[in-house]
């Protein structure tokens, strides 16, 4: 590894998918949307570009899941079934990465996460914010 804070490696949960991936602005672009798909998914993503994700190893693992537009791709380890990373609807020029396949990071590590409106896509006309998800430990 480098020095380099963006740089981190993550992994599915049965670790047969790994990659790395340099963030494109820290953990400062996370977030979750209220589309009908990331309401049932439920993750938390951070920003990447494109050529900023490289496999190590599993690649062939990945299935691919589109929907609606078919502009936006899902992948997902077909062994364990998580959603490991996303190219954008919005900028198809970047990926959403799950937060929570990153080492040593957890989506409850953030007290709040902004929620983008996904219903109200912003390729389909004016959206925004719908909300912020907050977390609090007992």
């Amino acid at each position: 590894m480098t020095d380099d804070p963006n740089l981190h490696d993550a992994a599915c949960h049965c670790g047969t998918v790994r990659f790395r991936v340099r963030l494109a602005d820290g953990f400062n672009t996370i977030r979750r949307c209220d589309c009908s798909f990331c309401r049932m998914r439920g993750a938390v993503a951070v920003s990447a570009r494109l050529g900023d994700l490289e496999f190590l190893s599993g690649q062939e693992n990945l299935t691919l899941y589109q929907f609606n537009t078919g502009t936006a791709k899902h992948w997902f380890c077909k062994t364990c079934g998580i959603y490991t990373h996303h190219q954008r609807r919005s900028d198809p020029s970047q990926y959403g990465v799950n937060v929570a396949c990153i080492n040593g990071v957890s989506p409850f590590d953030f007290p709040e996460v902004i929620v983008s409106d996904g219903v109200h896509h912003p390729a389909d006309g004016p959206s925004g914010i719908a909300g912020v998800l907050r977390y609090s430990p007992a």
